[in-house]
């Protein structure tokens, strides 16, 4: 079992994250790039992430929520930016209502996702940054940290399955 590995830079307002999975690179790539198979992993348990539109492709974007055990509903917005097939992507993620409205009052996050074919094993490297500081710990005192690492574990579960 990996682990997932947390680098906070404040100077520079930003979390590096990696991470290395047991499946090959093609296995990695589809399930970070396809609506189906992120709803399976992305929010932390006993949340489920809920796709309500997806375009993966530069201008493109995945509308979705995260539904809570009672019923709540967290809405999502990732817009994609670049996309380098089976390299990388990145794209602007913006809390918001069911129809894609950003909240202003939100921390943005901007993520880098960059994939590494080591063979058996692929590696995902994410860099987050952010336009402040206070964006930056609001994020982490939202549970960030705690959530994506339960994520990360879904998706190891994920990659297990034949």
């Amino acid at each position: 079992m990996f682990q997932t590995h947390f680098n906070l830079q404040e100077r520079a307002k930003k979390i590096e994250i990696e991470r290395e999975f047991a499946a090959p690179l093609d296995r990695v790539w589809q399930a970070w790039t396809n609506s189906s198979q992120l709803d399976k992993w992305w929010a932390p348990k006993p949340w489920k992430a809920v796709t309500k539109a997806f375009e993966f492709k530069a201008g493109g974007r995945w509308l979705y929520y995260m539904g809570g055990p009672k019923g709540e509903k967290a809405w999502s917005l990732a817009e994609y930016e670049s996309i380098k097939p089976f390299k990388s992507f990145s794209g602007v993620d913006s809390f918001c209502d069911e129809n894609g409205v950003k909240d202003p009052n939100a921390p943005q996050m901007h993520w880098l996702v960059e994939f590494q074919d080591l063979g058996k094993t692929t590696k995902v490297k994410s860099t987050i940054t952010f336009a402040t500081l206070a964006d930056l710990k609001k994020t982490l005192e939202m549970g960030f940290k705690e959530g994506f690492t339960m994520a990360q574990t879904n998706l190891d579960a994920l990659l297990a399955e034949k």
